[in-house]
């Protein structure tokens, strides 16, 4: 890889909530890594996620465009709560709520330690373009409450019919399956098409996460990304 400043490119254009950026056709490369470089305006962070990219590199990196094959995905039917998790929910072991502390939770995200990572990739650059994201309506929240403190959460993109889920936590057990299986549950209930999570694990596949082809997953999001980024911005 040829070598570039870490972080946001400071002589890369700041692009505005409408102006768009036409990645590499994510078909066309060979692996995950679709581009090097560019920043994290709001712009070009909305035009990556319309095209099936997101930003996932580590701190000292450049920022690094991604759209891994396979896609993780789960649709309203398959959508998994065990008969356990059902038990906390409806026994209301956690309060759920919706953006009431987005700060919080992706700031936790991002000091959780994980299994087989070295540090985070939610950098204090993602953590301020979210955030700004998340001003302008397009980032949401969900976070799980005991004794009015939080446990647990997760936050992600919502555009149109299609939620790119990007990370959760959890301080006590279950809280972020409860957290995120009860905001997936209103979504759905609301129309959303399917969740785009990513990146497929053990622990999606559980919840009801299924692999789909790049291609196959570009293609349904073609389908459902019906949304204006302004409306958008007034609506919130």
């Amino acid at each position: 890889m040829p070598r570039f400043r870490p972080g946001p490119d400071p002589d890369f254009p700041y692009l505005e909530l409408t102006e768009y950026f036409q990645f590499p056709n994510p078909n066309e490369c060979e692996d995950s890594i679709i581009v090097v470089g560019g920043n994290l305006s709001p712009g070009m962070l909305l035009s990556a996620y319309e095209q099936g990219i997101f930003p996932w590199y580590s701190p000292g990196d450049p920022i690094i465009w991604q759209s891994p094959d396979p896609r993780c995905v789960i649709f309203p039917e398959k959508l998994h709560v065990s008969a356990s998790m059902r038990k906390i929910l409806n026994g209301n072991v956690f309060k759920i709520t919706y953006d009431e502390n987005f700060e919080e939770v992706i700031r936790n995200c991002a000091e959780k330690k994980r299994p087989n990572q070295n540090g985070t990739w939610i950098t204090d650059d993602i953590i301020k373009a979210y955030m700004e994201l998340h001003q302008l309506g397009f980032v949401h929240s969900a976070e799980a409450w005991q004794d009015e403190k939080l446990v647990g959460g997760c936050y992600g993109v919502l555009l149109g019919k299609v939620f790119c889920g990007e990370s959760m936590f959890a301080n006590v057990p279950n809280a972020s399956k409860a957290a995120f299986l009860t905001f997936a549950e209103s979504l759905f209930a609301k129309g959303l098409a399917f969740i785009d999570c990513q990146i497929p694990t053990k622990h999606l596949i559980s919840l009801g996460g299924e692999e789909m082809a790049r291609n196959d997953f570009l293609e349904l999001l073609k389908k459902y990304l019906i949304y204006s980024r302004r409306d958008t911005h007034k609506e919130h």
